[in-house]
């Protein structure tokens, strides 16, 4: 079927258009446009199908918890949490396994952490874009850069600026 282009389109027709009252063909679904760009404005859907939704209050909420997330995985990520971790050198094998397996476990929850934020920051909301790094930041400041930790800001790979070395880290 030639569109006007010259293009042949195999025969191929456009589909028939929807009934009224965006009916999915009688099976109840309703379509949603999902934003594949980032956009200002509190209707939006972050994590869950409908939350916060069109709810000004919810949306807020939504953000405190997305900077929430980001401040806590900085402290996760951070010397202060490591020291308070135990050593696996001090000890026997089950110390040294059960020092291992904290370890793991705080990993853990420091990866599904940055997986969730990485889902929040795909509902393309300025603002949740906003509040994650705003989050960063201040864990960054609280926890490595000197508020709460030892003074030295950490470089991402685990060296602090002061250590660093010509191919040292």
């Amino acid at each position: 079927m030639d569109m006007g282009g010259g293009h042949d389109m195999g025969g191929m027709m456009a589909p028939p258009p929807s009934p009224p009252g965006g009916g999915g063909g009688g099976m109840g679904m309703r379509m949603r446009y999902t934003h594949m760009t980032f956009f200002w404005g509190k209707n939006s859907e972050i994590l869950f199908t409908g939350w916060p939704g069109a709810d000004g209050g919810m949306y807020a909420l939504a953000l405190v918890a997305v900077l929430a997330l980001a401040f806590v995985l900085e402290f996760l990520g951070s010397r202060r949490l490591d020291a308070l971790l135990p050593r696996a050198a001090a000890g026997g094998r089950r110390r040294a396994a059960a020092a291992g397996a904290a370890r793991a476990a705080v990993h853990a929850l420091r990866v599904g952490g940055a997986y969730l934020l990485m889902l929040s920051l795909m509902s393309f909301n300025g603002g949740v874009l906003l509040v994650a790094v705003a989050g960063h930041a201040a864990g960054f400041l609280a926890f490595k850069a000197g508020l709460f930790g030892d003074g030295r800001a950490q470089v991402e790979d685990g060296c602090s600026k002061e250590e660093l070395e010509t191919a040292a880290c």
